[in-house]
């Protein structure tokens, strides 16, 4: 929700050799290396930058010292964020001048004029990327000129310019997630067309759960989500054949899907009397051994007896993918890139191989809890949406589920490539942090690996303790419920941290807001105040009502911040349910594609779950606030918009009111 800010470095010189999506990317390493120590020197650097991807894949940590103490003689001086930069642009060009000579597979795509590093992307994985808009958006009316797109040129770099490429990926990845009546499509777009156009993208993208803050390729477009989306048990109920008790499965329900996915993998790998137990699709796929297996028990009428025969792991790999041809799934990856162990390519082909033939039994008994109630469907929503919020605040660990990843006010141990270095984030604190800098006592929080029961709990009462000073209602929260995974009283606590996260936001404003905390009933007074301005006569009774289900109030409301926003022609008149969800979407698109970063669901706004129509209102709000008064919505005077400001100002709630607010809202 928050607006981007970027980092700046005092030293220009030093600030243009990165764009910023590296300096919040390295600003991440270096305050999670600051946060594990203490107190961050020079002779820490050469064993902590073993984390970074260039410098850690291809320096030895004896060559990082010695370069390190070569270029900064004090070892005991203490670190800041100038100085790691600079040690780092001093180990990075040693790495790029080691690893110069292999860079044959790849191209530059991205070399901005305020910056001299060279971005690089592999051939292998643009030529996959690719592949995979050229199958999936073959059909689409408006990129029928552009496709299929050659593999071998940069013109992917130059269609996904104007953003409606990225924009109908995303609902690829997550159908209906972009309504397309808010992509501009115009065949000549003019550059206010073409930022919205990527505003949408980029707000949708995190909304299904794709990391913007520091963009990657880990992220494999948002192909990787539309190719994992079948790896759960409610889209896959064969996979209750992984485990083997209810027990299993609630662990099974938990993991993330590249998990889940390694666990099929092991399940045929073991039928196929395969010793070895596959935990990465980097070095442990490398040789081709275990594709070979697994083809084998899927597919075994195309095997080839000298796959496993063939010495040479090249040639071997070769054969897998002929094998993986035959049966209708290779894509995405060549007999290269399974010898050097792409990870994000094996992922894809591994999940492609998933789709195509899992190899489960369609014979799969009923589990009584696998059947969702209302209950279950409200606290899903309501989980996804604070986890994609907490996702989105650039944390250094991505969540996967809030129940299991937040038990001991960390999130949950997670692996590298070769799953041996273990290391755990502190998502509950850091977001806690974010939200009121300098909250979080660090010193007294418990580091990880945590084996004492007490110890999580100690971690877990900081986060509660700290509730209070923010002013939650964590009347009925202990840090134990956190540690048991209590659902509901979890979501108490995330949905104030959200709620917080947002006022703030509001009050930081301070020309419209005087510093004065804002409420609630500000929110809602304002959003009744401009469509009232605007002429309309919709009104809005509080965040809990029906009248909102239609969506009329709120496309009115977009329409008074931003008379262009909304194409009328386009809205119906939301009397069945059809007609309702369809303005929902288009109300949801609308507001990402003015840049307001929201996180809810049609049916949060059918069914006005008010939780998330204050998110919805309080973004809008937000948005609005943070326009220049020039470029605010025509038509509405410069004394208007002071009247506005002066009654928030003056807007007060008494006591009880605010008590019976935040009691309600942080119940659920």
């Amino acid at each position: 929700m928050s607006g981007y800010v970027g980092i700046v470095v005092s030293d220009p010189s030093l600030q243009n050799q990165f764009t910023q999506v590296e300096l919040r990317s390295l600003k991440t390493h270096f305050m999670s290396m600051r946060r594990d120590s203490g107190k961050l020197t020079v002779g820490d650097l050469a064993s902590k930058m073993s984390r970074l991807k260039v410098v850690g894949e291809n320096l030895s940590e004896e060559e990082r010292a010695s370069l390190i103490q070569d270029y900064h003689r004090d070892l005991q001086d203490e670190v800041d964020f100038e100085l790691f930069l600079k040690v780092y642009l001093k180990l990075q060009a040693h790495a790029n001048a080691r690893t110069g000579s292999n860079a044959k597979n790849s191209s530059a795509f991205l070399k901005a004029a305020t910056t001299t590093l060279l971005h690089t992307i592999s051939e292998s994985e643009k030529a996959s990327y690719v592949a995979h808009i050229n199958n999936y958006l073959a059909g689409d009316e408006f990129l029928k000129k552009y496709l299929p797109i050659d593999s071998s040129s940069n013109d992917l770099f130059e269609i996904v310019k104007d953003g409606v490429l990225l924009c109908k990926l995303i609902n690829v990845a997550v159908p209906g997630t972009i309504d397309e009546r808010a992509i501009n499509t115009k065949r000549l777009l003019n550059p206010w067309e073409r930022n919205e156009n990527h505003t949408l993208c980029l707000n949708s993208a995190k909304a299904i759960g794709c990391t913007v803050v520091n963009i990657g390729t880990q992220d494999f477009i948002e192909g990787r989500i539309q190719l994992l989306a079948d790896l759960n048990l409610k889209k896959t109920p064969q996979l209750l054949q992984l485990v083997d008790d209810s027990k299993d499965v609630e662990e099974l329900m938990s993991l993330p899907p590249e998990k889940i996915l390694l666990r099929w993998m092991n399940f045929h790998l073991k039928k196929a009397g395969y010793k070895k137990i596959v935990t990465n699709f980097s070095s442990d796929i490398k040789d081709g051994e275990a594709y070979a297996n697994l083809l084998n028990v899927l597919a075994p009428e195309h095997s080839n007896p000298s796959t496993l025969a063939v010495k040479n792991p090249l040639q071997r790999a070769k054969l897998i993918l002929e094998h993986a041809d035959r049966m209708g799934c290779r894509r995405y990856l060549t007999a290269k890139d399974i010898v050097e162990g792409s990870p994000n390519l094996n992922l894809a082909f591994v999940a492609h191989i998933f789709q195509h033939r899992n190899g489960l039994s369609t014979q799969t008994k009923e589990i009584s809890f696998l059947e969702v109630s209302p209950d279950d469907t409200q606290i899903s929503r309501e989980e996804r949406a604070f986890r994609l919020w907490i996702n989105s605040l650039g944390n250094s660990t991505y969540i996967d589920n809030v129940f299991e990843d937040l038990r001991n006010g960390l999130v949950s141990m997670f692996y590298s490539h070769n799953y041996k270095n273990l290391v755990s984030r502190w998502v509950l604190l850091e977001t806690l942090d974010k939200l009121s800098p300098g909250i979080v006592n660090w010193k007294i929080a418990n580091k990880p690996p945590i084996k004492l029961p007490f110890r999580k709990v100690e971690n877990c009462n900081q986060v509660v303790k700290i509730g209070k000073q923010l002013k939650f209602s964590l009347v009925n929260i202990a840090g134990n419920d956190i540690v048991q995974g209590n659902k509901k009283l979890i979501l108490a606590l995330l949905w104030q941290m959200m709620r917080y996260n947002v006022l703030q936001l509001l009050k930081n404003l301070r020309f419209h807001s005087h510093g004065k905390e804002i409420t609630d009933a500000d929110i809602l007074q304002w959003a009744n105040a401009k469509v009232r301005i605007s002429g309309s006569q919709s009104h809005m009774n509080s965040f809990k009502d029906k009248s909102l289900a239609d969506g009329i109030f709120f496309l009115e409301l977009l329409s008074a911040v931003q008379p262009r926003a909304v194409n009328w022609s386009l809205v119906t008149k939301g009397v069945t349910d059809e007609e309702k969800k369809m303005n929902a979407t288009y109300i949801i698109s609308i507001a990402r594609k003015l840049g307001c970063s929201i996180f809810l669901l049609p049916e949060d706004i059918t069914e006005v779950n008010q939780k998330m129509i204050l998110t919805l209102t309080a973004s809008i709000m937000h948005w609005f606030m943070k326009q220049p008064v020039e470029e605010k919505a025509s038509g509405i005077s410069d004394s208007e918009n002071g009247s506005q400001s002066e009654t928030i100002s003056n807007s007060t709630l008494d006591d009880s009111a605010s008590d019976s607010s935040i009691e309600e809202n942080g119940n659920i």
